[in-house]
């Protein structure tokens, strides 16, 4: 990815709000950075925390992962946790994994407004993310990546997954689909990136829209 560090990485569409936003590698970078910064200076995160990532597919969830990883904590998507991110729907879900842990709920407005009467005790993502730095020292002592399984081996399925795919470097890759479990992250975001790849993440898609869009974003390959 560093290699075309100003190259879309991600363009996000929401077709029942009318949103495109797209982010270059650079700047889902910084955001990575201001997340980890946040998790680890504010949220309390240290190697091997366990992150509860409960979001939709969306260039934050994107930027909030890589950023969870950047400092050497692991991303769940069910189970026991020791910080949660979620949206204002999942706060009750966020609340049965992190306990007593900390919670960061994410509106995650294009605007970047904060989450309407967010109550006493919650961090709003929006709001605490923009006075973190852009630039972070990764961990060099990380803990498991993603459900138990190590960097390593995440990298591993997402090159695997890549060939099976047969997605290459020049791909610009159009998906509807959710990244609600750990194969669905390796199979539809990392197997990706870790090729050099950008990607066209469309939420609430209308139907009408996509052939167009296909054409106009130089679309080479669906994954609906």
């Amino acid at each position: 990815m560093a290699a075309n560090p100003a190259g879309p990485r991600i363009t996000y569409y929401d077709d029942a709000t009318g949103e495109r936003i797209e982010l270059s590698t650079a700047t889902l970078a910084n955001w990575a950075a201001k997340t980890g910064n946040l998790l680890r200076d504010e949220l309390g995160a240290t190697p091997g925390s366990r992150v509860a990532v409960l979001l939709p597919a969306h260039w934050q969830t994107a930027a909030v992962l890589f950023g969870i990883w950047w400092i050497g904590c692991e991303v769940v998507f069910s189970g026991e946790a020791d910080i949660a991110l979620c949206t204002p729907d999942r706060i009750d879900d966020a609340d049965a994994a992190a306990g007593m842990g900390e919670i960061a709920v994410l509106s995650l407005d294009p605007f970047g407004k904060p989450v309407p009467d967010l109550a006493v005790g919650l961090t709003d993502y929006a709001t605490a993310v923009r006075v973190h730095g852009d630039q972070i020292v990764p961990e060099r002592a990380p803990g498991p990546a993603l459900e138990g399984r190590s960097a390593d081996d995440v990298l591993a399925a997402a090159r695997e997954s890549a060939a099976t795919q047969n997605i290459t470097g020049t791909d610009r890759v159009l998906s509807t689909a959710p990244w609600d479990t750990a194969d669905d992250v390796i199979e539809r975001l990392l197997a990706l990136y870790v090729v050099g790849a950008s990607l066209v993440q469309v939420a609430n898609p209308d139907a009408a829209l996509m052939e167009r869009r296909a054409g106009t974003e130089k679309i080479t390959r669906s994954a609906l």
